[in-house]
């Protein structure tokens, strides 16, 4: 049997690289550990010592503004020093090899690496070639995966709808090109969620993507009728290499959740989004700003899953 990277001989959290490999148990340990550090976020002071004494590094290759500043006040709340390295002016854009800078890090005694890049796979190879008393956390990689993203909206469903195993949820836009969409599909088909729907043009999906255990729609009335979660994804032009859409406009049409769009969903369905948001592209001002909508709620939920997946993955 291959060891699975990601856990300790205990089989602990050691690395989270991807959904993909862990037990629903191990997510729900996940889910239950954000749950108590949510509440931490009421309190005058919001900061507990589990990590203290420990050093995390944010190797972020992409722009992120979300992701980076809720892991860095994710880590800042556990008590952690943080390093947040400016590749922009790193020795990495002066020609330095990733894993050059790798070993420069480890030289200074640090602990972890959050690591967002634009090729996939590039926190798998750090956490192989890392010393091995440090942990490595995916914040996002190419095409591949966003596995705390995908924790975070489970944790988000989780808060509103308990009962995991009745819901229906609908994933809407441009999942060929959504890490997010990937890593949610195995999130939620491994805690048991009754049914995974992706909704999109047939352009805007992976071929086979019935493999990955999900019902695909094409007409995005059908696909909301019946669901508990919707949730729409950013179209990903930068990533995209052809013309795989007539227009924008054209897009939000026939898949822009409208709030016409959204009353084919059930009256109490919650609506999300990953972020950032094309408003009037992939939705309506009036459904992300409006009663049914948990963006906001996603992006507080962000800050206690990964203060979760940090300290499990420091103290394994």
């Amino acid at each position: 049997m291959v060891k699975n990277l990601q856990l300790n001989n205990d089989g602990k959290l050691k690395h989270f690289l991807t959904i993909d490999g862990l037990s629903r148990e191990l997510l729900i340990e996940i889910l239950d550990t954000a749950e108590s550090f949510a509440a931490i976020s009421g309190n005058q002071i919001k900061k507990v010592p589990l990590l203290r004494g420990k050093t995390i590094v944010n190797l972020f290759f992409e722009n992120s503004t979300r992701t980076r500043t809720t892991f860095e006040l994710a880590a800042t709340r556990l008590s952690a020093d943080v390093l947040n390295i400016n590749i922009a002016t790193s020795a990495t854009s002066k020609g330095e090899s990733l894993l050059d800078t790798i070993r420069n890090l480890e030289a200074m005694h640090v602990d972890m690496f959050v690591v967002r890049h634009a090729l996939s796979g590039a926190a798998h190879f750090i956490a192989q070639n890392s010393a091995e008393h440090i942990s490595v956390i995916n914040a996002g990689d190419g095409q591949h995966s966003h596995p705390t993203q995908a924790m975070l909206d489970l944790f988000t469903i989780r808060q509103k709808k308990p009962d995991l195993a009745k819901l229906k949820v609908a994933i809407i836009g441009d999942i060929l090109h959504s890490r997010v969409a990937r890593s949610q599909i195995l999130a939620f088909n491994t805690v048991g969620v009754a049914e995974v729907r992706v909704i999109a043009p047939r352009t805007l999906l992976p071929a086979k993507v019935e493999t990955l255990g999900v019902s695909v729609f094409h007409d995005l009335k059908k696909g909301l009728e019946d669901v508990d979660v919707a949730i729409t994804l950013r179209l990903q032009k930068e990533r995209m290499t052809s013309a795989l859409l007539p227009s924008e406009s054209e897009f939000y049409k026939c898949f822009g959740l409208t709030p016409a769009m959204l009353k084919h969903a059930k009256k109490d369905a919650i609506v999300m989004h990953p972020g950032p948001i094309n408003r009037g592209v992939e939705i309506a001002s009036s459904v992300a700003d409006g009663p049914q909508s948990v963006i906001l709620e996603q992006v507080s939920n962000g800050v206690a899953v990964r203060m979760a997946i940090l300290s499990m993955a420091m103290q394994s």
